[in-house]
């Protein structure tokens, strides 16, 4: 989860670097390094802690000729200056930045240990530089080429040395890396952010690939060595998209967005009112033909496919089964080549996703990815792709991202529901036309934002917080409660509001928090009976419901309105305040609420 930049040409280096690493430090935080070429001497500048503590050491002077930079989130070792990137060789004159774990780094050091090298840190990364040393022979890309067949696990590497001024190589395998392309320069990088101010034009590098640039040029060659042709993908997102607008944090910007978000996820797939899914050429033949559906993901994204259990079993009739990517591997799944796997990834460079993916298709399963990003791993190797159009997300704390995946399995839903007979035509309109209205009703939220902060500034000391509901109300509380732990560190716990009794109210007490949410027509009234349990204990309850719930101020404290809707399209509405609820927590306690400690955005290590 690490961030690499690297750069080769006229600019000012330390500027490029910099900038480029400021646009992946939500991939790690713990520690940043640069190492660059000048006049002949290779040149290290890294630091414990954020990249503002390294912009105030940087200084660099003389004719460079070329750098690498990282942003680390830590594996192995604890985050300190000796376990900070770049990490080199002995003779200190080849420099490295991974991203990735080296799964038998163990043996490779005994290996090396053995033949006299002497290791000054803890991490995996230190032995790939020296790998690279002891092949070297006059020629780094080969010496890199040659170290890479003997390394087990995941890993983005950017490689330079003094010997070879004029040259960046860049090798790919089970993490994301990027080369940009520009005009007499030339870049990679772990993301498309980092260097998308100064080119448009990358290259998407496959796994086992490795690369040559200089400033005039780049090579790309395959694990065999052969040399690869490849096309240019040109991005075509706005520079404003990854820059903070006005907003005092990414998150607020981002739960801002989400109204511009959903339209554009939703409405190039309508026409004429009606929705248009070409990208999955779904037939009534295959629709029938499905025995069941596979939900596959992490975190947030798992939780979207919550709610796509329960949307889709409930209209579609098809059974839904949600895994937590980590554990689909390892839980031995029964798959039938009938089933159908979705797979859910903000960044689409999931590690444990792209395992389960590679799993499930060696068992003949077809993978349809609900995916943001535009030529990552999982859209490439998935046999369908819908695409979010959430735009960069910056803000570790996923918001924009989570509802458009959301919105897509509403889409998917209907379409599985339309062409499986499950619902008339007529019904279908309906609901089309309910997910149109959501981006105005969502609009009405954000205006009423006021609200929520004065509840937060009432609850922000908070030691503990339960979530509740019922139905779908559980599988948005499953979200808010991950966003308000994730960036407020305040203990969350998100339960099925009748399961509350079976033992957790042992932890109910006076003034404890509860959040309710209430927005499902047929369990409301249930809800409502297990939020006079929580009260009759000393519960202060926070409520969440419908504009025309008006008996829902009787039964608790504070009640955040939503806009009417039906309950089939409440989970995009009712997680914008529970959303902001956790934002105005965080900004209240005084936390980093873009960069919470111990995260990363992308998790690219298993």
């Amino acid at each position: 989860m690490c961030g690499i930049v690297g750069y080769i040409g006229p600019r000012d280096l330390k500027e490029v670097l910099m900038d480029g690493l400021s646009k992946l430090e939500y991939r790690g935080y713990d520690s940043a390094g640069i190492a660059y070429n000048s006049e002949g001497k290779l040149n290290i500048v890294k630091t414990k802690g954020r990249l503002k503590e390294l912009a105030e050491i940087v200084r660099i002077e003389g004719r460079t000729e070329g750098g690498i930079g990282h942003t680390r989130w830590a594996t192995h070792g604890e985050p300190s200056y000796v376990n900070s990137h770049p990490h080199t060789n002995s003779a200190g004159d080849i420099a490295v930045v991974h991203n990735g774990i080296i799964e038998n780094f163990s043996k490779l050091k005994e290996w090396l240990e053995a033949k006299g090298v002497a290791f000054k840190s803890e991490t995996d990364t230190e032995v790939v530089a020296h790998l690279i040393n002891h092949f070297y022979e006059g020629d780094l890309f080969t010496a890199t080429q040659k170290a890479v067949t003997m390394v087990e696990g995941s890993y983005a590497l950017g490689v330079i040395s003094p010997k070879h001024p004029n040259q960046i190589v860049a090798v790919k395998k089970d993490s994301p890396l990027i080369i940009g392309v520009g005009d007499g320069e030339n870049f990679i990088a772990s993301d498309i952010p980092a260097i998308l101010e100064y080119t448009r034009n990358v290259y998407l590098l496959e796994d086992g690939e490795i690369a040559l640039l200089t400033q005039d040029s780049v090579e790309i060659f395959d694990e065999f060595g052969a040399k690869v042709k490849r096309d240019i993908f040109h991005v075509d997102w706005d520079v404003s998209a990854a820059q903070k607008g006005g907003f005092e944090h990414f998150m607020i910007k981002e739960i801002h967005e989400q109204p511009k978000a959903v339209k554009d996820t939703l409405m190039p797939r309508i026409e004429n009112g009606r929705r248009a899914m070409e990208e999955l050429g779904l037939t009534e033949a295959l629709v029938k033909k499905i025995n069941k559906i596979h939900v596959v993901a992490c975190g947030t994204a798992y939780h979207s496919g919550m709610i796509g259990k329960y949307i889709i079993e409930r209209m579609a009739r098809i059974p839904v089964e949600v895994t937590v990517a980590s554990e689909f591997r390892y839980m031995d799944p029964i798959l039938s080549p009938d089933d159908l796997m979705i797979v859910v990834s903000q960044s689409g460079e999931t590690a444990d996703t792209i395992a389960a993916i590679r799993e499930a298709q060696k068992q003949g399963l077809q993978v349809v990815a609900i995916t943001n990003v535009l030529g990552s791993t999982i859209s490439r190797i998935s046999d369908k792709v819908i695409y979010t159009h959430a735009g960069p997300e910056i803000a570790v704390a996923s918001t924009k991202a989570y509802i458009t995946q959301v919105l897509c399995f509403y889409m998917l839903c209907l379409e599985l529901s339309l062409k499986g007979g499950k619902i008339a035509e007529n019904e279908y309109d309906h609901y089309v036309a309910e997910l149109i209205a959501v981006p105005d009703k969502i609009v009405e939220l954000l205006d009423s934002k006021d609200i929520i902060q004065k509840i937060a500034y009432k609850q922000f000391n908070q030691p503990s917080v339960f979530f509740l509901g019922r139905g779908l109300d559980y599988a948005i509380s499953l979200e808010a409660s991950l966003k308000l732990k994730e960036i407020s560190y305040i203990h969350s716990e998100a339960y099925a509001a009748g399961e509350l009794k079976h033992g957790t109210i042992a932890l109910i007490e006076n003034n404890t928090l509860v959040v309710a949410n209430c927005t499902q027509s047929e369990v409301y009234e249930k809800t409502v009976s297990n939020i006079k349990e929580v009260k009759a204990r000393g519960a202060y309850v926070i409520g969440v419901a419908f504009e025309s719930r008006t008996d829902a101020a009787k039964h608790m404290d504070d009640v955040i309105y939503l806009p009417e809707a039906c309950d089939f399209v409440a989970p995009l509405l009712a997680i914008v305040p529970l959303q902001l609820f956790a934002y105005y927590m965080s900004v209240e306690k005084g936390c980093d609420v873009d960069k919470p400690r111990n995260l990363a955005k992308s998790v690219t290590v298993e």
